[in-house]
């Protein structure tokens, strides 16, 4: 895991950096990521992503549209694991 807990802010660079949404809304913390365009495949580049940023495997079982709904959420879960 890295030494700072993830934040919404790099769960949002991330989405930027590996342009893995087409939206051209501005993503905030609380942003709906599937309303502004994240699909499974997306969703799954963002886990490798994810993935690497912290360091960890993470679950297949853990994986749900709710976990992956908002930035806020994710980070706030991946802060758990």
């Amino acid at each position: 895991m890295p030494s700072a807990p993830l934040s919404a802010e790099s769960v949002i660079s991330l989405l930027v950096e590996h342009e893995l949404l087409e939206s051209a809304d501005p993503i905030q913390a609380d942003s709906d990521l599937f309303a502004l365009g994240l699909d499974s495949l997306a969703m799954m580049q963002l886990l490798l992503h994810l993935e690497r940023v912290c360091q960890m495997t993470i679950p297949a079982a853990e994986i749900t549209r709710e976990r992956f709904s908002t930035p806020k959420r994710l980070a706030e879960w991946l802060g758990q694991l």
